[in-house]
């Protein structure tokens, strides 16, 4: 890629590339837009166009799963897209162009998840609740970001979680519990209550809350990171994929981006769809696709749990590679 060119990385940095020699063999991980025909199979696609114009062509009623990142309501460069702030009224019609009729693939039965900041949250929740039923609002903990001199650093983000029938919907409460060490243990009867004690220390299983603290946003040591200026980890996409849909189910993100929700969703054994306008972020996503072939760990997820941030954690691959395969 012409910006890899002017960019010197340190040996240790893993942040995903691609060179010009690798594009062509990358390709045929995307398809272009144009490609989208009648009968097309939408199955493990990665489709490289606008959303607006293939969104009729996918079939109503496909997803089980939804996960939308989208521009949030500020000024951000997207490579050769650059999206501006506005007016909260604006922003809610930007909404309204395209979340109907991406709430038309879900299920009857499905889920969506949208991402958003403090700043956008409120027409999010809006435009959502104009469509489908809203069952909670989680709020993760982001810890990089820069400092302000005149107000609160902004760290954390939300994800609203709706859905078509608040009566019948997936949700697998075991698929994502947490393990969270003990600082204060409790015994009964010289028995540990509700933890056990192992070789990586003391530790107890929770149910997950509508907070989360324990994810790292991607940085240039992990295999995960990109480039990309509003990358989601795969941590937080894993939760939302086990949670929400069983293996083999079919997740859909409109807005891919640089991948992590279809490389989460091939990881996890379930299918997937994805679209982005930008050609250089769906080989990102191509690339990222193309190492999960034979990577298929998540960081912070191990043995079937999710570890909170900082713990040690064992990278058992191969076992849970085979599994999820």
């Amino acid at each position: 890629m012409e910006n890899e060119k002017l960019k010197i990385r340190a040996g240790r940095n893993k942040t995903v590339t691609v060179s010009e020699s690798e594009i062509e063999a990358l390709r045929r991980y995307i398809t272009d837009a144009a490609d989208v025909a009648p009968g097309f199979d939408f199955c493990d696609k990665m489709i490289n166009g606008d959303l607006l114009g293939v969104i009729d062509s996918i079939p109503d009623g496909i997803a089980d799963l939804i996960i939308i990142d989208p521009p949030y309501n500020i000024s951000k460069n997207f490579g050769d897209i650059k999206f501006r702030a506005s007016s909260a009224a604006a922003y809610e019609e930007y909404l309204r162009s395209w979340f109907p009729k991406v709430c038309d693939k879900l299920s009857p039965t499905g889920t969506l998840y949208m991402c958003g900041d403090w700043k956008c949250t409120s027409s999010l929740q809006k435009v959502i609740e104009e469509h489908l039923v809203v069952m909670n609002r989680i709020t993760w903990q982001r810890e990089k970001g820069r400092g302000a001199k005149c107000n609160w650093k902004n760290a954390m983000e939300d994800i609203w979680f709706a859905v078509k029938n608040p009566d019948d919907y997936y949700f697998d409460v075991e698929a994502v519990k947490v393990r969270r060490r003990v600082i204060a243990p409790y015994k009964v009867d010289g028995v540990p209550k509700d933890w056990e004690e192992t070789g990586r220390g003391k530790f107890r299983l929770t149910c997950p809350s509508n907070f989360w603290d324990d994810i790292s946003v991607p940085f240039w040591s992990m295999p995960e990171n990109t480039d990309h200026p509003t990358q989601k980890p795969e941590k937080l996409i894993a939760k939302l994929v086990l949670a929400s849909s069983r293996e083999g189910g079919f997740v859909f993100d409109p807005f891919m981006g640089s991948g992590t929700t279809c490389v989460v969703a091939k990881k996890l054994g379930r299918r997937y769809l994805g679209v982005d306008i930008n050609s250089e972020y769906c080989l990102w996503a191509a690339k990222r696709m193309q190492n999960a072939a034979s990577d298929a760990s998540i960081q912070g997820y191990s043995d079937g749990v999710f570890w909170e941030r900082n713990s040690f954690v064992e990278q058992n691959r191969g076992a849970t590679d085979k599994k999820r395969k």
